[in-house]
């Protein structure tokens, strides 16, 4: 045998087992996760319809009907109040993720999950965790087969006039597509109802509706991108997603603890501006800027103090204050973080051990407060009036509803006060 056929033999062979190792190492690093990690594949390599997206989406996407019994109904005998939502099943043994607010005060959870043979079956869920600061709740039911997954991907990847396809249960109608793009990335300006939170919304134009909240937004590969959230009510084309990198950032806290336990340095932050420059004496900068250090918090104790300009946390540079509030909150309770921090024009380091964050804390002064003595307000979004999250309908729609021609809306698709 010539030499150059066997090289090319072992050529080949190698690029054999590496073709087989892959999907082995890959299960590998993923064993002991509750979800299945979606690969970053690009756009321009594969393709998919969007009818294929759905189709292949729509078995692991879920009616969530909750009864809410209150003080008042059980004095008087009144039927307990109904609403509904959206799911998507996350992990083949029954773990489902879907909004806090939709499951948010119920007496009881059923899930609706549509079986291969073409009829619903219904389980009665258990609330494994929520959180109302990113609005995810992990819901876990007890099916006896293994149930069909969304794969969790990235938003990172995503980007402005990208296709998403939504499935959900507007107004009760079980696995309804709509179909947009996405108009924004990074909404962080927007607070449903004005609830504080760790929001950082993408903003899309297709349809969502009463029913739609919790339910999975998906990219042409399938994989889920963010779940359908808020709506603005006065407005048509204008919804809002949270990206899936919180969800997956929250859902191993909400399954051992029932809750996230968030780092906390007790430091209020702004971004860096030339009026918060102004206020603190600073020169041309980048960072955000410590506008007030909590007393005896762990930003204190370490050294900070407000006036100090945060540039890197650990690794990571920081620019916006809403990121730093995020990635801190991310690490947990307990873990060091080392601050890359100008003080005076001069660049220091310091290490903080995060806290737990306190369960009620007091709005931070704003910086007009802080120099006019004035009593702190937020500073709000435009459409902070108008903007809500999709509402829970308080009673369910007939299984099958008579729509006429130009019909007016139902009373359900009224937005929560």
């Amino acid at each position: 045998m010539g030499r150059a056929p066997f090289i090319k033999s072992v050529v080949i062979l190698t690029a054999l087992v590496c073709a087989l190792a892959t999907p082995v190492q890959a299960a590998g690093r993923g064993r002991g996760r509750l979800w299945l990690e979606a690969q970053n594949r690009s756009l321009d390599n594969q393709r998919a319809t969007l009818s294929d997206v759905a189709r292949k989406a729509m078995p692991s996407v879920v009616s969530i009907t909750t009864r809410q019994l209150t003080d008042e109904a059980s004095v008087s005998g009144e039927e307990p109040q109904k609403g509904i939502g959206s799911g998507f099943i996350i992990h083949a043994d029954g773990y489902i993720l879907t909004s806090a607010h939709v499951v948010e005060g119920a007496s009881e959870v059923v899930i609706s999950v549509m079986h291969p043979r073409g009829y619903v079956e219904e389980y009665v869920a258990q609330v494994v965790g929520e959180d109302s600061r990113t609005d995810c709740a992990l819901l876990k039911i007890e099916a006896p087969r293994k149930l069909p997954v969304l794969r969790l991907a990235s938003a990172s990847h995503v980007r402005s006039a990208d296709w998403i396809v939504v499935i959900g249960n507007p107004f009760g109608l079980s696995h309804s597509v709509t179909v947009g793009v996405v108009s924004f990335m990074g909404r962080t300006d927007v607070t449903p109802n004005g609830r504080d939170g760790d929001f950082d919304y993408m903003q899309m134009d297709a349809s969502i509706n009463p029913g739609n909240s919790g339910g999975p937004v998906l990219d042409l590969h399938g994989d889920v991108v963010a779940v359908a959230n808020a709506v603005n009510v006065a407005g048509q084309g204008i919804g809002f997603a949270i990206p899936i990198d919180i969800a997956k950032t929250v859902i191993p806290q909400l399954r051992a603890h029932g809750r996230v336990r968030r780092g906390w340095l007790g430091i209020s932050v702004q971004d860096y501006s030339p009026e918060v420059a102004e206020a603190f004496n600073l020169g041309q900068g980048q960072g955000v800027v410590v506008t007030e250090v909590v007393e005896g918090g762990p930003g204190e104790r370490a050294g900070l103090l407000h006036g100090d300009v945060i540039i890197g946390l650990d690794t990571r540079r920081v620019r916006r204050a809403h990121t730093l509030r995020w990635q801190v909150a991310a690490r947990g309770v307990g873990h060091d973080v080392r601050l890359r921090i100008h003080r005076l024009g001069k660049p220091m380091r310091l290490k903080v051990r995060l806290e737990e964050m306190p369960s009620e804390q007091p709005p931070a002064p704003t910086l007009a407060s802080r120099r006019q003595g004035r009593r702190p307000t937020r500073a709000q979004s435009v459409l902070d009036d108008l903007l809500s999250p999709v509402p829970r309908a308080k009673t369910l729609p007939p299984t099958a509803p008579e729509v006429e021609p130009n019909a007016p809306g139902s009373e359900d698709g009224a937005p929560a006060p």
